[in-house]
């Protein structure tokens, strides 16, 4: 039995479906939602392709992961950065809990790619037209100079085309950029702790991108197969359309084919200023499993 067929939804297996048994085979030769180049270069290959057209194919892949309880609506995005690895996003909704929670498929996408360590995008592909929240969020992004959006049977076309005018980090006199180089916050660095999850929740909060408030945080979630996840607060210089850490934790579990619901325990490791994502996190977390423990530290 293959590696993924306990995990992945009945979604993804139709899409797989889609594709040649050639080029099937070089998708689960490894994760299906982060296709590193190799990979990449081979698809195009075998499927006579170039990496926009690719994107494109990709699509119902990736918007098999999503889960949209409430809408019903399953959004599919792939990033691409310049490295030429692909990183697919899906929409995230939690049933019961407000519709801020909500996790868009290009933020999905752009969180995946960050988690898997990418410095830049220079192509993201998305199955419908980035709604003006995700358009602010892409913006916060480090870009590729030729970086590109394309939707189907459109041509591809720039940012500014689609976020003219824009307001940004640079209107805030702030340089850093999210998937560039973070300045990590001073003090968490020298409280290693022999916990893993705080462990690993404390160099989450370091990779924050928090340049306006001074807020890094960062949550670890382990699962009841043992897997642990982590995920680090995604600041917006127009704050509402920022991704909080938990959400970001839940995007890596779930673009690993795995469900969020069977979370164990939880931890959260957040830098002391004038706002916090203790409280969001906490109903987020107690909407999808009541039973999880819940640790939080506050570092100065």
């Amino acid at each position: 039995m293959n590696k993924h067929d306990n995990t992945i939804s009945a979604r993804v297996q139709s899409a797989l479906q889609d594709f040649p048994q050639l080029a099937r085979d070089i998708l689960m030769a490894g994760e299906l939602s982060y296709i590193e180049a190799p990979r990449v270069q081979q698809l195009c290959e075998q499927l006579g392709l170039d990496r926009s057209a690719l994107g494109l194919r990709l699509l119902p892949l990736a918007a098999g992961f999503a889960e949209a309880p409430i809408s019903h609506f399953h959004v599919g995005a792939v990033a691409f950065d310049s490295a030429g690895n692909a990183y697919l996003g899906a929409n995230f909704e939690f049933r019961d809990s407000h519709i801020g929670q909500s996790i868009h498929a290009e933020q999905s996408a752009i969180a995946h790619a960050w988690a898997c360590g990418a410095f830049d995008l220079a192509l993201l592909v998305i199955n419908y037209a980035p709604c003006g929240h995700c358009r602010q969020f892409i913006n916060e992004v480090n870009l590729a100079e030729d970086f590109r959006i394309l939707l189907p049977e459109q041509p591809a076309q720039s940012l500014a085309t689609f976020l003219p005018h824009a307001f940004g980090p640079a209107d805030l006199g702030v340089e850093q950029r999210l998937l560039g180089q973070s300045a990590l916050p001073e003090n968490i660095t020298e409280n290693a702790s022999d916990d893993e999850l705080l462990a690993l929740a404390q160099a989450a909060c370091e990779r924050s991108h928090a340049p306006y408030s001074k807020a890094q945080s960062g949550v670890a979630l382990r699962f009841a197969d043992g897997d642990c996840v982590a995920g680090s607060y995604g600041e917006n210089a127009a704050f509402n359309p920022s991704l909080p850490a938990l959400q970001m934790a839940l995007n890596s579990r779930r673009l690993q084919g795995k469900d969020w619901q069977t979370i164990t325990e939880a931890v959260m490791v957040e830098h002391a200023a004038n706002l916090s994502q203790r409280h969001n996190a906490e109903a987020l977390l107690q909407v999808i499993n009541s039973a999880a423990s819940w640790r939080f530290f506050e570092v100065q």
